[in-house]
């Protein structure tokens, strides 16, 4: 997707790549090296984004990333 921000880990920063490169892997899943990104479309790449988001993550105590958020939101108003 064009114009899409990228994360690059800090150099030397082992705690990062971690997440980094199990995402790439779990990317590739739906998108394998030998596939080009330009046939996908945008809507492709959102539900790939929403199912990610949907997932329970350690690292935020077993929530998943839309529910720390929103109730990070929530806690703001």
């Amino acid at each position: 997707m064009k114009g899409m921000p990228f994360y690059f880990p800090k150099p030397h920063a082992s705690r990062e790549s971690g997440t980094n490169k199990n995402t790439n892997g779990l990317i590739r899943e739906y998108c394998p090296k030998s596939d080009d990104l330009n046939t996908f479309d945008d809507n492709y790449f959102q539900i790939i984004a929403d199912e990610f988001n949907r997932r329970p993550r350690k690292c935020l105590e077993s929530k998943t990333p839309y529910e720390f958020f929103f109730d990070e939101v929530l806690h703001l108003t």
